[in-house]
């Protein structure tokens, strides 16, 4: 429901498009749950890294598991993006699900990146290999034990999320209203996860 702009907000600098939809009420197991079920939706998002000389550098990367708020991914080892890891452990991942706009943004530190870690064959699944391809030598085969094959675990430190609460097409139509009646569009609920909260959540086994 689209919301009128209030002189307050002008007045304190708030951003009204993010104070209209945030949410500090809600439960933290509560934002948690709805957190993972976006991204568990996805299965797949962008993960950034920093290139020296270049700076924030991403691509398409698909999750291999979720272990509560954190990540683990498979990957070539002859990846830049390993390279970049060497320089700087800080990354990001983020989703979009485009069907109702729903976005989430988590930073946070690689903190490992191994290709004899034993999680390799747990979370390897079948189709990966298609990113290797099987050289014909018995080794370089694009299974579990190749050693090309490295896992990357992303521990997260900060999370931001929005949640729909209405379809693409009612997203449309309500920023399509507050455009044109000067008002701002409220379409969904805006979240934040403190280190605090993820420490928490990870004691907890959420």
């Amino acid at each position: 429901m689209v919301k009128p702009l209030t002189q307050e907000e002008v007045d304190s600098k708030i951003d009204p498009s993010v104070s209209k939809q945030w949410d500090e009420n809600t439960p933290k197991d509560e934002q948690f749950k709805d957190l993972y079920k976006i991204v568990d939706g996805l299965k797949g998002g962008l993960l950034t890294t920093i290139r020296p000389g270049v700076g924030p550098t991403s691509r398409a990367m698909a999750v291999a598991k979720r272990v509560g708020p954190d990540f683990l991914f498979l990957a070539n080892k002859h990846s830049e993006k390993f390279d970049d890891l060497k320089n700087d452990k800080t990354a990001q991942l983020t989703f979009q699900n485009s069907s109702d706009m729903s976005w989430v943004s988590i930073s946070g530190e690689v903190t490992k990146t191994s290709n004899d870690d034993p999680r390799i064959p747990q979370i390897y699944s079948k189709g990966v290999n298609a990113w290797f391809g099987d050289l014909g030598d018995g080794v370089h085969t694009g299974m579990p034990d190749d050693p090309r094959m490295t896992l990357i675990e992303l521990k997260a430190n900060y999370i931001t999320y929005w949640k729909s609460t209405s379809t693409f097409p009612g997203f449309i139509k309500e920023v399509a209203q507050a455009s044109m009646t000067g008002q701002v569009a409220d379409t969904g609920i805006n979240r934040r996860l403190t280190s605090k909260d993820i420490e928490a959540a990870r004691y907890s086994g959420q």
